[in-house]
């Protein structure tokens, strides 16, 4: 899709809230083949609201990304996870600009409890490219600047799980004691070692059976340690 997109004359950039360092991994790990460009200071998403582009949500409760590395026990890793998102994280959001400043296209996602406070449910690539040819021609043929409306239905990559179902992986990744996140994985962060789906399957297989009897039956101590062995 990046090349179809850059043979139609465009470019693509990645933004995210993640201070250039984290973006600079997320490119390398991801094996992207386009910029990806940290703005922790939302100088780049400003820009856009300010100038009518797109107004993207933005989370600003960051104190489970801090206290997720604090409960591990590492101070540097609380450190490290608190100031990267200084002002907050982005939701996502897409934005196609033509060469005079038109809108081909936007999109921003709204966090609800189906698509899992945002975790879920993009536009597709190829969807957005259609829509943003179409505004192309559209501008073209009317000889008028593009000003694309917030898409509100566009077709998705994915569709969430059920909320009640995401709420019970949170709780057995943190050993059914509290919710606990699911970090994103970085270089020299420990608490990025998130379990495997085995692990958690083993968990919440131990959780049911606790639940059910409200006592752990023998040999639930073991299943805990081997499961939350962490690679």
């Amino acid at each position: 899709m990046v090349g179809q997109i850059r043979a139609a004359g465009g470019e693509i950039y990645a933004i995210t809230s993640e201070p250039q360092r984290l973006a600079d991994q997320a490119k390398a790990s991801w094996d992207l083949n386009y910029e990806a460009i940290g703005d922790p200071h939302h100088e780049i998403s400003g820009a856009c609201r300010e100038r009518g582009l797109l107004e993207i949500y933005v989370n600003e409760r960051t104190e489970l990304l801090v206290s997720a590395a604090g409960r591990i026990g590492n101070t540097g890793d609380e450190i490290a996870v608190k100031y990267s998102h200084p002002k907050g994280y982005f939701q996502p959001g897409v934005l196609a600009l033509a060469a005079d400043g038109g809108v081909l296209y936007r999109w921003r996602g709204t966090p609800t409890r189906g698509n899992m406070g945002g975790a879920t449910e993009r536009p597709t690539a190829e969807y957005v490219f259609e829509r943003v040819e179409q505004a192309r021609a559209a501008a073209e043929a009317s000889g008028q600047t593009a000003n694309a409306e917030l898409d509100l239905k566009p077709k998705l990559d994915s569709r969430g799980i059920p909320w009640p179902l995401f709420v019970s992986l949170l709780v057995a990744n943190g050993w059914f004691i509290r919710p606990k996140p699911f970090p994103l994985s970085r270089v020299g962060l420990r608490c990025s070692n998130v379990p495997s789906a085995r692990s958690h399957a083993s968990r919440s297989s131990s959780g049911l059976g606790c639940w059910r009897s409200r006592k752990c039956p023998a040999g639930s101590r073991g299943l805990r340690s081997s499961a939350g062995r962490r690679g």
